[in-house]
């Protein structure tokens, strides 16, 4: 009773800390949000101006990561939304929405009146109901300069059939994050876990929610038993019985001012439904203690539902955090949990049937003239570097980790597991580079691997390939769009933006220092858009129709009225040149 009693009041303590801490992060991220949801206001009264539904061939989606990437439950398409992507001087933030034609291997823009807001690191989950639905809960938007940030709590869908956009405006849900995952168990959609985020504080949750895809109705969940520590970025999958299973994630604590230190989460939980067909469902969390080889370490792994009953994960990063920087290794394995079995393998690459048969014939040729030999000791994972000289002279190393076998087998002549290694080998040629944040689905039992990120120092290298693997064969990868990292814009801070921040101390209120335009800065944003550059002197009325004094009176409304005139045109001339260089 005693162990019991502590126990029980150690969990209120903990809600209570929790609570404060919440109430704490909303106050002070109000104000910041504020701020922000007039520039997203803004780029949804452009958005209503879309009437039509249109579809059209296009290229392949830019750089991004932190998007979402479905399976269509009825063709053999793959759908994308949302993403965001930073060249070192500016965060870009997204809601376009793509169509990826499986048999054709084509991209298609799909632009759908009154789509949900640009966003990242949201959620997205397809049903099978009335021709398919693409479910999209919470997410964030960030401003320019990646120091502001506003976490939805909106809930949309997507009726595939139709080709609309409705928001379903249901009280009682989760608030405001990102990070957090949702997936699909019988008839709700099941949230769980995220973060949010403001300048100065953070808090992680490990709450549960339920949404009821018949009723339209929020309802948290209060699980019997211990459950899983805050954390965000988890592997989150349903079973078939429809229980929930969590594993990893990612999180961080305050140790002291100004001071985090990042936990990587390596447990497993089953959130099991007890009541399962009752009125009132009624759920428990257990501790999973899995068999087999567990992925190493990382954050920021990509997950989804594979054959056999399996998930599987793939890519992330481990980080080694130093005082003064973090480095990260970077990974592009993939790891099969058999749910039915509770246990972890890595997958292995067989490679092309003719190439193993060849190398099998060769085998038996070779061991008929000669004694067997004693097998080698086994080999733990092996590590290859490579390099990449980037057109600015930047080395990018990248480092990769193929997991070794998870234990020697009793076969004569360990035939299947040289096959595997050589396979293996065959297969880097074309596999995906090391990553994180990456996109994946799986459809007819092939794995699609979009996008994510490396880093290189203080560059950051983010992709947009595509690559994909049969999951039933598991011979080799095949590179369905390519991205060379050397072509990779990548804008270093410059040095008239740092004297004018020495000079100018009250700083930026919504990241106007980066935003300022100089000469170099837009040459090089110029890119792809081929905009003209835009000089601070110019007439703010140039931009999208919009009057000087709509942007001036909306940058005053955001700074109040004791800023400076100077300021307040740096804002409103940061503002407009958003909508121009980056339209919807």
């Amino acid at each position: 009773m005693g162990k019991k009693g502590k126990r029980d009041k150690k969990g209120k303590g903990a809600e209570k800390t929790l609570a404060k801490m919440e109430k704490k992060v909303s106050r002070r991220a109000k104000k910041e949000e504020e701020d922000l949801e007039a520039l997203i206001a803004e780029f949804q009264s452009l958005d209503a101006k879309k009437t039509q539904v249109i579809e059209s061939s296009c290229p392949p989606p830019s750089p991004r990561l932190n998007c979402s990437l479905c399976a269509h439950p009825e063709r053999d398409e793959l759908i994308l939304f949302g993403g965001e992507y930073f060249n070192g001087q500016k965060t870009f933030l997204y809601n376009e929405l793509y169509i990826y034609h499986i048999r054709k291997n084509s991209w298609a823009r799909l632009d759908i009146p009154n789509p949900p807001p640009r966003r990242c690191a949201h959620q997205a989950a397809v049903v099978p109901t009335a021709g398919g639905q693409l479910w999209i809960f919470g997410g964030e938007f960030a401003s320019p300069n990646g120091e502001q940030f506003y976490h939805y709590r909106d809930l949309w869908v997507l009726h595939l059939a139709s080709r609309t956009w409705e928001q379903i405006k249901a009280p009682g849900g989760p608030s405001g994050r990102s990070g957090h995952r949702m997936v699909v168990c019988k008839r709700q959609l099941i949230v769980f876990g995220g973060f949010h985020e403001s300048a100065r504080d953070f808090i992680y949750y490990n709450d549960v929610y339920s949404f009821n895809l018949d009723s339209f109705t929020w309802s948290r969940l209060a699980p019997a038993g211990l459950g899983p520590a805050p954390r965000s970025g988890c592997l989150m999958i349903p079973t078939p019985e429809g229980n929930i299973i969590i594993y990893g994630g990612y999180s961080k604590q305050r140790i002291k001012k100004d001071v985090d230190k990042g936990t990587l989460h390596t447990d497993m939980f089953l959130l099991k439904a007890e009541g399962a067909g009752k009125e009132e469902d009624r759920w428990s969390w257990s501790r999973l203690s899995p068999s087999g080889v567990k992925p190493p370490p990382r954050s920021g792994f990509a997950v989804a539902a594979a054959p056999n009953n399996r998930c599987l994960l793939f890519g992330g990063v481990h980080d080694e955090e130093e005082e003064e920087s973090i480095e990260g290794d970077f990974f592009n394995d993939i790891y099969f949990y058999d749910i039915g079995k509770n246990r972890w393998f890595p997958a292995q690459l067989k490679g092309p049937k003719s190439e193993r048969r060849r190398r099998r014939r060769g085998r038996q040729a070779e061991a008929a003239g000669e004694e067997e030999e004693e097998l080698p000791p086994p080999q733990g994972p092996l590590e290859i570097v490579k390099e990449v000289v980037a057109e600015d002279g930047t080395v990018m190393t990248i480092k990769q980790v193929i997991p070794a076998a998870a234990g020697a087998q009793d076969r004569s002549g360990s035939e299947e597991e040289e096959d595997e290694e050589e396979g293996a080998a065959l297969c880097q040629a074309v596999e995906p580079c090391p990553r994180c944040s990456a996109m994946v689905a799986v459809k007819h039992g092939v794995l699609y691997v979009f996008g994510g990120m490396f880093e290189v120092g203080d560059r950051q290298v983010t992709l947009s390939d595509l690559h994909c693997i049969d999951l039933h064969r598991m011979e080799q990868w095949k590179v369905l769009q390519e991205m060379d990292p050397k072509t990779q814009e990548w804008l270093e801070e410059s040095e008239s933006d740092e004297e004018e921040d020495d000079d100018d101390v009250e700083g930026a209120e919504g990241g106007e220092e980066e935003e300022e335009s100089s000469e170099e800065e837009s040459e090089d944003e110029e890119g792809q858009q081929q905009h003209p550059a835009v000089q601070p002197g110019e007439a703010l009325a140039q931009f999208v129709g919009r009057t000087e004094q709509h942007w001036l009176g909306l940058a005053r409304s955001h700074m109040g009225p004791q800023a400076k005139d100077k300021k307040v045109l740096k804002v409103a001339h940061a503002m407009a040149k958003t909508f121009y260089e980056d339209p919807i």
